[in-house]
């Protein structure tokens, strides 16, 4: 294949990260970490989850459930659940419910639960499960730096939202607009659905342990590029001064790439050692800032969330993205914060804030807040049914109102009679 130059990977990465047009689309990514139904603070066997996986007869050139969402195993065990992209917000929900279901029921069948915590809360021995050249590569250039790579890999999950990235005009659906919401929402995000406050069965003085962990790793891939300016640019600047995580070799040679190299640096090696446009794909797959553009934005900065609490996160996200008044509301309520937001997550101050003290912290609830109420007002333009909202106004009522949040839950003393059941147990 042909080799790059620094001009045509920058024009590459700008015209192919942000697909242009009207914004109708969402998808949600939903990872899961796996429990013991009966021992939850047990490691299940391994050949248990790969049991209830192949109970599912998926292809496996294409492990597609039957509504569409795609299953994918991460390196430390946990499953992912990626839905098919919806035309609308009640298509997605249904979609992703119903393939979840069917999900949810293979594992029980082994006598396995699909839980939804930021953290592995559990003490457990981290393990790179999955062998493969990539995670073997990962697990070495995370581990130059200590043990949050590790841990990001073997003991996180999130709740993923995936939104069209608009149109090359002005106003709230233009992505420029988009961008900058995504950025600026982030911190509230974070600090609403916090749900990691305990790591190796202590709790860690955080509310989400999963964004202080990414707070740590390499910067170069999990802090936000610039949201000022034309996020094409910014984008394209920040995926070639990236490290190159790994170099992929057809020869049986792991995948190890030199300590130091940014792509940047790979596109001025000498004629013949370059990186192709294959490479530049790979290597963008290895970025993980709280948004990252795919054509669409994806939002990756949420917790996963117990039981249907997806829903809740799915519905705030887009409500606040496909309708222009409530997009408006948030970017006023979210004011307060944008000076706090300048500096880039996961390591700026408002993503600390809310890492730290979720909505305890009065200016993140207050937007919090407001968000919310913009999205309850925008909810029946977009087709919600009133049990959506009803789920919406629920959490509302039970965390952000109260200054509380999931991880709350996990922190309340026994007896106190806040904590949850247990999610999707199976009886034992």
């Amino acid at each position: 294949m042909t080799e790059l130059t620094q001009s045509a990977a920058e024009a590459y990465v700008a015209s192919v990260c942000f697909k242009i047009g009207p914004p109708r689309r969402v998808g949600v990514e939903l990872e899961w970490l796996i429990h013991d139904s009966c021992r939850p603070d047990a490691a299940p066997e391994h050949n248990r989850t790969l049991a209830a996986l192949e109970a599912l007869r998926l292809p496996q050139e294409d492990p597609l459930l039957p509504h569409g969402s795609r299953i994918t195993r991460e390196p430390g065990g946990q499953v992912e659940l990626s839905s098919p992209p919806a035309d609308s917000l009640s298509e997605c929900l249904d979609i992703t419910s119903r393939d979840l279901s069917a999900l949810r029921a293979a594992f029980a069948a082994q006598g396995l639960t699909l839980t939804g915590y930021g953290t592995e809360p559990h003490a457990r021995e981290r393990r790179v499960l999955l062998r493969q050249p990539r995670y073997l590569a990962m697990e070495e250039f995370f581990g130059r730096a200590g043990p949050w790579g590790k841990i990001m890999m073997t003991s996180t999950a999130s709740t993923q939202v995936c939104l069209d990235a608009g149109t090359d005009q002005g106003g709230a659906h233009g992505f420029r607009e988009r961008w900058l919401l995504a950025h600026r929402l982030g911190p509230v995000l974070v600090a609403a659905f916090a749900n990691s406050p305990m790591l190796d069965g202590r709790p860690t003085g955080y509310r989400s342990t999963r964004q202080a962990v990414w707070s740590r790793m390499d910067p170069s891939r999990t802090l936000a590029p610039s949201a000022n300016g034309d996020p094409r640019a910014s984008w394209a600047r920040y995926v070639l001064d990236a490290a190159v995580l790994c170099v992929r070799r057809a020869d049986g040679r792991p995948w190890n790439a030199p300590a130091g190299l940014t792509f940047r640096d790979w596109l001025r090696r000498p004629a013949g050692q370059r990186p192709t446009v294959a490479d530049l794909d790979y290597h963008i797959t290895t970025l993980f800032p709280p948004v990252r553009p795919h054509g669409y934005l994806e939002l990756r900065m949420i917790d996963a969330q117990p039981g249907d609490g997806w829903m809740v996160t799915t519905a705030l996200t887009t409500a606040l993205f496909e309708d222009p008044r409530a997009a408006d509301a948030a970017q006023e309520a979210l004011e307060p914060l944008v000076r706090a937001t300048e500096e880039p997550g996961p390591r700026g101050a408002a993503w600390s804030r809310a890492a730290t003290r979720a909505v305890d912290d009065p200016v993140l609830r207050r937007a919090a807040l407001a968000c919310f109420a913009a999205a309850d007002a925008a909810l029946p333009g977009l087709g919600a049914s009133e049990q959506l909202r009803s789920k919406v106004a629920d959490f509302v009522d039970r965390y952000t109102a109260r200054g509380r949040c999931p991880a709350d839950d996990l922190l309340d003393p026994p007896g106190a009679g806040l904590r949850p059941a247990s999610q999707e147990a199976t009886p034992c």
